[in-house]
This record gives structure tokens, C-alpha cells and sequence, in this order.
């Protein structure tokens, strides 16, 4: 510290000892208020009748400071007034509490109990409001912010400012707090401030705002009307409280619930703001969404069975399956697929067929019957009731399972590049290096044999060496699998987070993230196939036939019956639960769905579906993860809200829908015309690329990954979630290790080397259900169960 010559000590000490900063004395209380009922106060209606063709409203403000607001709003609220200037004053002195550092004296905002028992202030509106002795009337001005503004610690979202002045002698029922609960009671619910984004004109507000209050009225009135507009019409599992005893009152039930809203879920896709635009973008997310996998798996299916079941058997299957499901499933944004527990089941089957001398196809739809007949018996008597004990947990470790085996599918078939390409024997041995080095100044059109392997027929995923030498050796293929797949991923996630950019518009930013995965695959495969097409890219098999061939039912005896019994209990667990797991997920609270669930109906339909593809030898389907949870994303409205510096998403309002699974399903079955050229014109990369994409994207919301993530954070930088507010540090620790052994047990299953230890794993998952309600209470007291795995 530099030294510094001064004539008197005192100048030394103020130097060394600056002043301190004045202090002053702030009180604050927080008081609820409770919402205004429309229905049996008088002075609700009235205010809003009186207010809202009357209020000042501030359209798309582009100030983004509070002063700044408030004087706009002043000025337009006391235009024309004699003593505008002198009320100005005295209302800027009544509404802030200083006069450097503005901040609010008197505001009403949203509060709600959030998962766990925390409390949060909705950031998104607030209130102020103030009481003048120099005004005569009420005064009432709403604005509309253009963008989202940091207006203090619990505004810091805000696109709406309500200001409420009063005369401070005034009736007890239209004094200032009177006034503003009744226009805070309206601005509280989601789907009001959603309506009023999106209108353009002040007529058209103002209309919206009458509208909304008096719908509230009818709402309360028949004492439907939830407290908090965050809670959905119905929960997630409103279709698994029958009473058992009925034959089939599950599905009569579901039918009955679901039967109302039919038309609906299709006006629905067309009808509303940006509807259109997310029928569009999401019709063309699940086509690739689809089609991809399904051409991944039937690769594995074609080499599992030796072209038993190929591509363009899983790819019809597919077409075939959504379009049945989009019209007669209960609901509709579950989206069916053939998966890779699946595609193992039917490696087993092929196993079984070649060690005991029975023909497959025969086996395969046994195997298939057998499935469907304990389907019908799960969906009849309402076994789905049992899903009222799956917890989050239970479905958060599913899913994360999920992400991983596709993250393990991924780097397999990597790892299978390199070692084909990159470390091939040709790369090392001295006679071939040699023959290249020979050959290096010949001239080879690589372009004609990519062309020549575009149109091959055979049923061989990778070519064979030939007589050439550069075949032994093909390093740049490795290296351009791995950037095509790691660039997939990367061009994918970068559009999907656009929405968290500075650039463009909200709108414009929502519109461009809604496309992340067409794009992605559409331009990591146009880097493949047309920037490096001197280099052999691998592509899938296709061999050309049949695709609906009846099975004969022919060379099976007593053994081959019982025996694809016993495979087909197996199989339909796995069909149990992961359909209901998925169905769970999907009617999720957080998602706000508000037609209800359909578990017993959709597994009834799921049963017949399964029953006509096993017929044909055609891959059988289940709901999947994460298609069923992003499909439900992808027609989502979604709002963000900051707290303490961490951004959250929250779903606003899904449009369920069954156009967007039917329109894609039929992009699928007119693809059939597109195979093998030119859907051979996406590298197997880049397939492998789009499951690292959906296994990133399915891990928003993940409150295990969000947990574990938490082991390597600094505890100063937690978020302020509910349950690191409500339950100690060590029991929310314990409670991720005991879902973390669960989910190591899940891998050590599913990812066994030996296929016949693989058939228990949909055994394990239903015993995980035990696990949590009778041992984990034994570790971790209930109340911070309660707080940890809420189930919906």
C-alpha cells in the first residue's frame, strides 16, 4: 500500500479509514391476502365493468427500469389533470420507499406452494399500489411490458405492472387494496397472463381481461376453480382409483373421460396462438424423432435375425403403430416405438430358435400372442391400479436408465468405428502399407464407389475389404463418424438452447429452437454425404421384399407353446411397466394436462396393436422415453423464472393434440418410398448422434441427475430448490445414493453380456416399487420423503 504525506494526522486517518456509508431503517411485512372471489363479491365484477374499458393500458413498454415504468404510467394516468405535476410527486413518494434506490412500498404478487412445501413469488406481474388524500377517484393503469425486466429481488421476470391509486377516504370495499386483489386475483393465473401476451390491440386486452373475469366467475361458482393456477385439472393418476370388482371398469372409465375430448384433441392442433407453428415443428421433430431410431433398431433387428426383420419391416411397423394409436389411443401424446429392450427380447427368441430347431417367424408370433393375452388380462381386471404406488423416483431412475442406454448404444458403435477403421490390422502391417505407398499416385474415384454403395442391395451393414489395399486401412471413416455424431449432437443442442441467446426476438428465438432436430440431422448429414463423399460412409442394410407376410404357424409342438408362454409373461411385464411409467411421466402435474389419463385403455390398445404386428412378424411397440415426454415439450408453451439466479422452465400449456402423432406417422409410412435412397443419405453417425441429442434433452427437469449433479457443486452455489430448502444436506444425499444403487443395478442388468439374465429386468424395475414404500422409510423420515419423491 502506497504511503501518502498529509500536514495533519487527521487527513492520515480519513485516508486509512474512510467513512462509513449511512444507514437507514427499512420495515417490511408480508401479509396474504386472500384472492378475490368473482362470485360472491359484488365489487369484483364491478371493478373489473368499471375498470377495464376505463383502465390505462401501456402496451409493449420498451423501459426495462422501475422508475422509468412508473413515471410513463403517471403521466399517461394523469394526463390532462390540473395538478398533475404535485399528484405525480406525491404518488412517486407514496409508492417508493426511497428516493435514490427505488423500490416499492406496497405490492401484491402471486405466491404458491411449491413441490415440497416451498414458497415462490411469481416473477412474471406485480402490483403496487398507493392511497393519495389529494385524488378524488380510483385510478387503474396496466403495462405490458415489450421485454422481461428485472424490477427487484422478487420481479425478476416482470411483463406485467399493475398500478392501483385510491383516495385514501374511500369506501372499504374500493379502497387501493380492494381494487388491486381484484385485478391481482385475474393477473395470477397462468393461462390469463398467457392470453394477455399474446394479444396485439388494447381492444383486444381489454376483451381478453373481461373475458377471463368473468369465466372466473362461472369457475367459482361451481367451486371448480383449483388455488393456484400452477395445479392441473386432473392429476396424473385420476384414471387408477377405481374400484376393482367391475370387469373392465378401467376402460369404461377411461373411455368415458377421454370420449368428450376426441374432437377436441384434434381442433385443438389447429385452433389458438401459434398453434399452427407448433403443429408444424412438432409433426416434423417426431417424424425424425422416429424414423431415426426405427432405422437403428431395424439395423440391429436385421443383424440380430439374419434379415428376419429388417429397416422397412420396423419402419412400417412404425407408420403402422402410430396411426392406429393417434386415433384410438386414450392419450394421444404418447408416442409409440420399438425399443432396444425390445430389439434384445427379439435377439433372445432368435437364440432360442436356432438352440432347439424351431422356425422363428412361427416362434416370433407366439411369443407375440402369448404377450397380448396377459396384456388383456392386466388391462381388463385394472392391474395398472398398481402404478398409484410409482413414485418419482421410481420413474426418474427408468428414465435416466433410458438416457444411458442410449448414451451406451452411441460410444458402442463408436468404439466399433474405430476399431474397424481406425486400428484395423491394415493400418499396422508393413506389406499393405507398402501396396499404398505403391498405389499412392494412382488415381481412384471414390465417388463412384460411394454411388455404386448407395445403390448396393445387400444385406451387409459395412463393406467388405476388396482387392484395393486402401480398404485395409480407412482411418478418415473413424474420424468422420466421430464428427458427424459428436456434431449432430452439438448443432442439435446448440439450436435447441437458442431460446437462451441474446439474438433475435422471443418469438423468433421459440420458432428457431422448435427445429433443433431437423436441422441437425438434415445438416450433419449433408456434411456427410455430400462435403466428404470421397470418403465410403457406413449406411444401413436393405434387402428388398415382403413386407405383410402372415406367419404359417408351421413345425411347433406342446414344448414350443409353453415355453413362448413363459417368454411372453416376461415380455408383457416389460410392456407393463414401461407403458405406465411413460404414461406417468407424460400426465405429470408439470405438465398442467387438463383431459386426463387413459393407463387401462391405452394399454388395451397397445394389446391389440401388438396382437396385429406379432401376426405379421412385424417389431412389436411400446411408449417410449424420452419421445413421450418431449413430444409433450415440444407442444408446450414455456415460461422461465428466475430465482436467486437460477433460471427455471415452466410449462404455461400443452395443446394435446393427436395431429401432430398422426401427421408424422404418415411422413413415416410415405418414407417407405424414400428407402434406401435417399434415406441412405443419412450416415448411420448421425443416428447415433440423434441419440446423445435425445438423451441430453431428456435430462431437463431430471431431478436425480439434478441431485447428483449436486455432489460436485459447491454448496454455496445450490439451487434454491425445494427439497435443499426442506431436508438436511446428508438425508437428500442418502436418498440419491439409494436411487444411484438402484439405478447400478438397472445397468448391471440391462447391459449384461448374457441375453437370458437380461429378461428379468422389467421384474427388477416392479420390485423397485416395494423397495421405496417399505425399506427406503427405514433410512429417510417421511416428511423428507414427502418433500424429495412428491408423485405428482
Amino acid at each position: 500500500m502506497a504511503r501518502t504525506q498529509s500536514p495533519s494526522g487527521t487527513q492520515l486517518r480519513f485516508l486509512l479509514y474512510p467513512e462509513k456509508i449511512p444507514q437507514e431503517l427499512t420495515f417490511e411485512q408480508i401479509r396474504r391476502v386472500p384472492m378475490k372471489d368473482f362470485s360472491a363479491e359484488v365489487r369484483a365484477n364491478l371493478d373489473v365493468g368499471n375498470f377495464v374499458h376505463k383502465a390505462t393500458l401501456l402496451m409493449d413498454v420498451m423501459e426495462n427500469s422501475l422508475e422509468s415504468v412508473v413515471d410513463l404510467m403517471l403521466e399517461e394516468l394523469l394526463a390532462g389533470n390540473e395538478r398533475e405535476e404535485a399528484i405525480t410527486k406525491e404518488a412517486k413518494s407514496a409508492l417508493f420507499t426511497h428516493d435514490s434506490v427505488h423500490v416499492l412500498a406496497k405490492t401484491i404478487q402471486g405466491t404458491s406452494i411449491t413441490e415440497g412445501c416451498g414458497f415462490d413469488y411469481d416473477q412474471s406481474w406485480v402490483c403496487a399500489l398507493c392511497s393519495l388524500p389529494s385524488v378524488q377517484k380510483r385510478y387503474v393503469a396496466i403495462a405490458r411490458l415489450k421485454y422481461p425486466a428485472n424490477l427487484g429481488r422478487n420481479s425478476q421476470e416482470a411483463r406485467f405492472i399493475i398500478l392501483v391509486i385510491a383516495p385514501t377516504r374511500e369506501k372499504g370495499t374500493k379502497n387501493a387494496l380492494e381494487t388491486a386483489r381484484t385485478f391481482a386475483t385475474l393477473l395470477a393465473d397462468m393461462d390469463c397472463r398467457q392470453s394477455l401476451l399474446e394479444v396485439k390491440t388494447e381492444e383486444d386486452f381489454k376483451e381478453a381481461l373481461n373475458t377471463f373475469a368473468k369465466d372466473l366467475q362461472y369457475q367459482q361458482s361451481q367451486q371448480q376453480r383449483t388455488r393456484g393456477s400452477s395445479r392441473p385439472s386432473v392429476g396424473p393418476f385420476d384414471g387408477l382409483n377405481v374400484v376393482s370388482g367391475w370387469f373392465a371398469k378401467g376402460i369404461r372409465m377411461d373411455l368415458k373421460r377421454r370420449r368428450q375430448h376426441y374432437w377436441s384433441d384434434f381442433k385443438d392442433g389447429m385452433i389458438g396462438h401459434k398453434s399452427l407453428h407448433k403443429l408444424a415443428s412438432t409433426t416434423l421433430f417426431l417424424y425424425f424423432a422416429c424414423i431415426l431410431p426405427s432405422i437403428a433398431f431395424g439395423v440391429l433387428n436385421d443383424k440380430n435375425t439374419h434379415g428376419e426383420i429388417d429397416v422397412k419391416k420396423v419402419v412400417i411397423a412404425q407408420s403402422i403403430s402410430g396411426i392406429f394409436f393417434s386415433i384410438f389411443g386414450g392419450q394421444p401424446l404418447i408416442v409409440m416405438l420399438t425399443t432396444a429392450p425390445l430389439a434384445l427380447y427379439i435377439k433372445i427368441i432368435y437364440s432360442i430358435c436356432e438352440d432347439f430347431d424351431l422356425p422363428f417367424t412361427t416362434m416370433y408370433t407366439l411369443v407375440g400372442m402369448w404377450n397380448t393375452f396377459f396384456l388383456f388380462i392386466y388391462s381388463i381386471f385394472d392391474a395398472s391400479r398398481l402404478m398409484k404406488w410409482s413414485t418419482r423416483s421410481t420413474e426418474e431412475i427408468f428414465a435416466l436408465f433410458i438416457c444411458i442406454a442410449f448414451c451406451v448404444d452411441a460410444f458402442k458403435a463408436l468404439a466399433h468405428s474405430f476399431d474397424s477403421y481406425y486400428h484395423a490390422d491394415g493400418c499396422s502391417d508393413p506389406a499393405i502399407q507398402n501396396a499404398l505407398n505403391q498405389t499412392q499416385n494412382l488415381t481412384y474415384d471414390y465417388s463412384d464407389a460411394s454411388k455404386a454403395f448407395s445403390n448396393a442391395t445387400t444385406t451387409e451393414a459395412s463393406y467388405a475389404p476388396t482387392a484395393h489395399p486402401f480398404y485395409y486401412c480407412q482411418r478418415e471413416n473413424a474420424l468422420l463418424f466421430l464428427l458427424l455424431m459428436f456434431g449432430t449432437l452439438w448443432v442439435g443442442v446448440t439450436i435447441f438452447r437458442f431460446t437462451k441467446s441474446p439474438f433475435l426476438g422471443a418469438s423468433k428465438r421459440e420458432v428457431v429452437a422448435d427445429y433443433a432436430l431437423p436441422v441437425a440431422v438434415l445438416f450433419m448429414s449433408f456434411i456427410g454425404s455430400y462435403v466428404f463423399s470421397d470418403i465410403l460412409l457406413e449406411r444401413f442394410p436393405y434387402t428388398p421384399g415382403p413386407l405383410f407376410k402372415p406367419t404359417l404357424f408351421e413345425g411347433i409342438n406342446i414344448y414350443a407353446v409353453l415355453g413362448s408362454m413363459a417368454v411372453g409373461f416376461c415380455l408383457s411385464l416389460l410392456f407393463f411397466m414401461d407403458q405406465n411409467i411413460s404414461s406417468a411421466m407424460v400426465n405429470s402435474s408439470q405438465n398442467k394436462l387438463r383431459k386426463g389419463s387413459a393407463y387401462h385403455l391405452d394399454l388395451f390398445v397397445v394389446a391389440l396393436l401388438n396382437l396385429f404386428l406379432s401376426l405379421f412378424c412385424l417389431p412389436w411397440v411400446h411408449a417410449a422415453l424420452p419421445h413421450s415426454t418431449l413430444h409433450v415439450r415440444a407442444l408446450a408453451d414455456i415460461t422461465e423464472r428466475v430465482d436467486q439466479g437460477h433460471v427455471y422452465s415452466i410449462v404455461v400449456r400443452v395443446r394435446e393434440t393427436r395431429l401432430t402423432t398422426f401427421f408424422s406417422h404418415i411422413l413415416i409410412a410415405l418414407s417407405m418410398f424414400m428407402i434406401p435412397v435417399p434415406l441412405q443419405y443419412i450416415p448411420t453417425a448421425v443416428l447415433y448422434g440423434l441419440f446423445l441429442y435425445m438423451a441430453y434433452t431428456a435430462l431437463d427437469g431430471n431431478q436425480l441427475f439434478e441431485r447428483l449433479l449436486l455432489l460436485v457443486t459447491e454448496q454455496s452455489a445450490y439451487p434454491p430448490n425445494h427439497y435443499v430448502r426442506r431436508v438436511p444436506q446428508r438425508k437428500m444425499h442418502l436418498f440419491t445414493a439409494t436411487q444411484l444403487l438402484q439405478l447400478a443395478i438397472l445397468c448391471a442388468l440391462g447391459f449384461a453380456p448374457w441375453p437370458y439374465l437380461k429378461m428379468v429386468f422389467p421384474v427388477i424395475i416392479l420390485a423397485f416399487l416395494p423397495i421405496r414404500h417399505k425399506l427406503i422409510p427405514y433410512l429417510i423420515p417421511t416428511k423428507y420423503l414427502d418433500a424429495l419423491d412428491r408423485s405428482h
